[in-house]
């Protein structure tokens, strides 16, 4: 019967212990480091999609369904990567990401919004309405490059 409040207070001590962990600020390099990362997932599950739809890779309903999924969740991991406390590190984040912020909220609402569209037309197996979601996708994802992303050098 004693180990009962023994164990109560070991996972008490360690749910605050995770608590504390979760609300510990992120150094901004590693905010940077994870956005990119999220990112650069992205681009490894949507590129055979683009292929597919611009007609460069046969298209496979079983890989765009997969692909659309992983994308779904990837789609909404970087954000918090643009805390403020990032701004000032060299990155191709332009000032915009951070001066319009409301801009930019809107840009990520924006492509978070195609990918679940293209997500529902994935299950509908239509390969038409998949390709048309695909590139829905793209100009969603081209249009915050082109007005948060600084070229690349």
């Amino acid at each position: 019967m004693r180990s009962k409040p023994i164990t109560g207070a070991l996972l008490l001590a360690v749910g605050v212990g995770c608590a504390a962990g979760a609300l510990a600020q992120a150094k901004p390099e590693t905010l940077v480091d994870q956005r990119v990362a999220a990112m650069r997932l992205q681009g490894k599950y949507f590129g055979p999609l683009v292929g597919m739809a611009q007609g460069r890779v046969p298209y496979d309903a079983n890989i765009a369904v997969r692909n659309a999924g992983y994308l779904e969740v990837l789609a909404k991991m970087p954000w918090d990567g643009f805390d403020p406390s990032t701004k000032d590190l060299k990155t191709r984040a332009l000032p915009e990401v951070y001066s319009e912020p409301a801009k930019f909220k809107a840009a990520q609402d924006n492509f978070n919004a195609e990918v679940g569209k293209l997500v529902v037309a994935t299950k509908s197996g239509n390969e038409g309405s998949v390709k048309a979601a695909i590139l829905d996708v793209n100009k969603a994802c081209g249009a915050c490059h082109d007005n948060f992303r600084a070229k690349q050098q």
